[in-house]
């Protein structure tokens, strides 16, 4: 987790949390980019990578809610899983990043990430099928994988590439500190 002041880690939080409503606005222009680019999922790792653990937390729960209220996407019935799930992503990169302890940055934060995007996929799909019960597909095995593993394999590649870029781009222009 990086050192900063009180106010600039919640107004941080503040423009993920915007990003969360803004970046699927863009995306969703191409047919099926949601569920396949994961654009909400980019600042809550962000979030919880760079502010910290409650910072991403809360990222998380409120992004898909202010999404949800102010765009419509998601639908209000799907907006407590992608907070549960994206909840799960923030909280787990912001309290991993700080016990990674290589020498490599880009090792640290993979070493924070992948846990974080593995687990918080698997809570989400638990969270989906608590929620969806009666829905037939939502306690099917090969459903959850294919949906939350292969549909959203293009923006788990991208959150890989790009979120360990973006870091070492804002501490080389001391936007940020390690």
């Amino acid at each position: 987790m990086y050192k900063m002041s009180r106010t600039k880690k919640y107004v941080l939080t503040a423009m993920c949390i915007t990003l969360c409503a803004v970046l699927p606005l863009v995306l969703h222009a191409v047919p099926g980019a949601g569920n396949t680019l994961l654009p909400m999922h980019i600042p809550v790792l962000l979030c919880g990578l760079i502010v910290g653990w409650p910072f991403g937390l809360m990222a998380g729960l409120f992004g898909p809610l202010l999404s949800s209220f102010t765009t419509g996407m998601p639908l209000m019935a799907y907006a407590p899983i992608m907070m549960i799930e994206l909840g799960v992503y923030g909280m787990l990169a912001g309290m991993i990043i700080p016990i990674a302890r290589t020498k490599n940055q880009y090792v640290n934060i993979y070493i924070a990430l992948i846990p974080a995007m593995l687990l918080g996929r698997i809570i989400g799909g638990a969270a989906r099928a608590i929620f969806f019960i009666p829905e037939t597909h939502a306690t099917h095995f090969a459903w959850f994988v294919s949906s939350y593993f292969i549909t959203s394999a293009p923006g788990i590649i991208i959150q890989l590439i790009l979120i360990p870029v973006i870091i070492i781009a804002l501490e080389k222009a001391n936007l940020i500190r390690k």
